[in-house]
């Protein structure tokens, strides 16, 4: 019988990505190793639960959605979120970003001090500045502000950052639009005076997720599906998104889809030796605006 993983999701630090597996175990994501796996047949995704607890009545939840959790577990978990602005009294430091994903792709958001880069690495930043730090709410204000006043936002869909990961500009341009607007924040009326400024000190990430040479994807993984599995080259990892090199070509795999789903390794005849896929995917034919230690 095939022993059966629990994946919980990527983590990332300064070193690199690995997927982390229930009980804690790790797996490396190196580029050019094989990720094979596959769902459980007759497998179904059911909730994640939300702060660290399991979900009372581990609901069915939907193979599309990228939470993995049920409602009442949704509510849960963002009543602790520093998104939702729940959190008004941490008294712990916050740090202001402008973070660069491709041509015309610059947000701004906020980060605990003490995550350091972290959090720009989960989101798949390619090049990113740090603006200042103070309190949360005063950090908040700040990134109101640059929505507010230079229509900087604070969002940018998946969708728009895989569709140019294969086309970047060189090292010298890719600062270009932080520098730019790190200068004008610099110009603004209303930055809050607890926020004490950063420099304009670009870290690049082009190196770190294997972005160099990155050939075009092809497909995204829509959904996991029970019995179905897949199998490529690891050719990047940027935030969840796992780009593999399968037999129909570069295939996008979100890695926030495996959560909530009994996985099982693969061998080379059980996945599909014309592509290595056979989860429904979402064709790519032009770019994409829209939006074991363990298996491997």
């Amino acid at each position: 019988m095939r022993r059966v993983w629990v994946c919980s999701g990527v983590r990332w630090s300064g070193d690199g990505a690995v997927l982390v597996w229930g009980g804690g175990r790790t797996s490396p994501l190196v580029r050019g190793r094989r990720i094979a796996f596959g769902v459980v047949d007759g497998g179904v995704r059911t909730c994640v639960g939300a702060r660290g607890n399991a979900c009372p009545v581990r609901a069915v939840v939907s193979p599309r959605g990228t939470g993995a959790r049920c409602e009442e577990c949704a509510r849960l978990d963002r009543a602790h979120s520093v998104a939702a602005d729940t959190l008004a009294d941490d008294p712990r430091p916050y740090r202001v970003y402008l973070a660069w994903f491709g041509p015309g792709l610059v947000k701004v958001g906020i980060t605990r001090a003490e995550r350091g880069s972290v959090r720009l690495l989960e989101q798949g930043a390619v090049t990113f500045t740090w603006l200042g730090q103070g309190p949360l709410m005063a950090a908040r204000r700040a990134e109101e502000l640059l929505r507010a006043t230079l229509g900087v936002p604070d969002r940018i869909p998946y969708a728009g950052k895989r569709a140019v990961r294969a086309a970047l500009p060189g090292a010298g341009e890719r600062a270009t639009e932080i520098r730019e607007l790190h200068t004008r924040v610099g110009d603004l009326d209303g930055w809050p005076e607890s926020v004490a400024r950063a420099p304009f000190e670009p870290v690049d990430h082009t190196d770190l997720f294997g972005l160099a040479g990155l050939p075009p994807a092809q497909a995204v993984v829509r959904e996991l599906a029970a019995g179905g599995s897949v199998a490529g080259e690891l050719c990047a990892a940027a935030g969840p998104d796992l780009h593999l090199l399968t037999g129909r070509g570069v295939v996008v795999l979100d890695t926030r889809l495996m959560t909530g789903w009994d996985l099982t390794g693969v061998g080379a005849t059980d996945a599909d030796q014309g592509s290595g896929i056979t989860f429904p995917v979402r064709e790519l034919s032009a770019p994409d605006a829209g939006v074991q230690d363990g298996l491997f």
